[in-house]
């Protein structure tokens, strides 16, 4: 016998409006172990239990990986070259988002703090943060 797929708090659309139209970054937090992310799903990532509780997640954090996109899709062709970043966030998850004006790696050297730029643009958008 198959368990029921459990039910999200939330969907893939209500996750994309909240970077994009309500200017927050949303995630997940296991009640069973506690592992944070900022990926959506439906069970935990570490564990497996079902029933993920939405949470806050933070607005800052530090590049832990990045590549410099120079040929980009049609909706960041006026951005190019920008990086692609994954951001350790404060207080727990790791998003994907993309930092404008980036030319090469060493503009954006890995440890580098940056906070969410709410933006009208796709993605979720990072600045670097004031030194």
């Amino acid at each position: 016998m198959t368990e029921p797929v459990p039910e999200a708090p939330h969907s893939i659309g209500a996750f994309v409006r909240g970077y994009e139209e309500e200017q927050r970054l949303r995630g997940f937090r296991c009640p069973a172990c506690g592992h944070v992310t900022a990926t959506w799903g439906l069970a935990c990532a570490r564990c497996g239990h079902a029933g993920l509780a939405e949470f806050a997640l933070g607005t800052t954090g530090r590049v832990v990986a990045r590549t410099v996109i120079a040929v980009s899709a049609d909706e960041f062709l006026n951005d190019t070259p920008y990086a692609y970043v994954v951001v350790e966030l404060d207080g727990g998850g790791r998003a994907t988002g993309w930092v404008p004006s980036i030319r090469a790696e060493t503009d954006l050297p890995i440890g580098t703090r940056v906070r969410f730029r709410p933006s009208y643009k796709p993605g979720v958008q990072f600045e670097k943060e004031p030194a």
